[in-house]
């Protein structure tokens, strides 16, 4: 972001990216169980912006590891209960409610879910020194929350870390479990880049003024 400030703690439209994040699932389900994984040196800053803020939602920290696998590993410590877990990306704070029901529902009935969005733009594919057109049909765009019944996410991260794990579903599938697709929304964009920022405040300014 070539910001000093980690993007989860910039501000969007005048409250941090997180909270806002965190405040989309407790508008899901006001009884949910939040747990926020961040590194032990951001823990401190967050515990100011929250005073800062008057931000009082319930929540508990788990503490960041080496790799997103070894995060989401110790924020899965917390959970207890059977039921349904979404795990999201702290950055992505305009998933929709729409999105979180047709990731629970299916991940009731199916075990997961992840949203997903069709690939619009045209795709090529290296092979040595030659680029071949591939059928953008085929492929999809993969975004958070992805979801997953308690013991399922349980027993896939018992796996050792692999440098091919890239995210959740791909940790459950090597564990051999299938993975369900479900239609993401367009608006719910990962916030990496600054450009990111601009999009994503216009997105949530026309939602605030609904």
């Amino acid at each position: 972001m070539g910001n000093d400030i980690p993007k989860q703690f910039l501000e969007l439209c005048g409250k941090p990216v997180l909270m806002r994040t965190i405040e989309i699932f407790h508008e899901f389900d006001p009884a949910c169980d939040l747990v926020l994984v961040l590194p032990e040196n951001q823990q401190e800053f967050w515990a100011g912006l929250c005073l800062k803020h008057l931000f009082s939602l319930p929540h508990r920290i788990a503490s960041g590891g080496e790799t997103r696998f070894h995060s989401v590993k110790n924020g899965l410590k917390l959970i207890a209960d059977e039921g349904i877990v979404f795990i999201h990306d702290g950055v992505r704070p305009l998933v929709s409610q729409e999105t979180l029901v047709r990731c629970f529902e299916t991940a009731q009935k199916c075990g997961n879910a992840i949203p997903v969005l069709p690939v619009t733009e045209s795709l090529r594919k290296l092979e040595g020194d030659q680029s071949i057109s591939v059928d953008r049909s085929l492929y999809f765009s993969v975004q958070t929350p992805q979801t997953f019944q308690t013991a399922q996410i349980l027993n896939a991260y018992e796996q050792s870390f692999d440098h091919s794990f890239t995210d959740d579903a791909s940790v459950a599938e090597k564990a051999g479990f299938s993975i369900s697709m479900v239609e993401g929304n367009l608006e719910n964009i990962k916030i990496t880049q600054p450009t990111d920022l601009v999009v994503a405040e216009a997105f949530l300014q026309k939602k605030l003024q609904k």
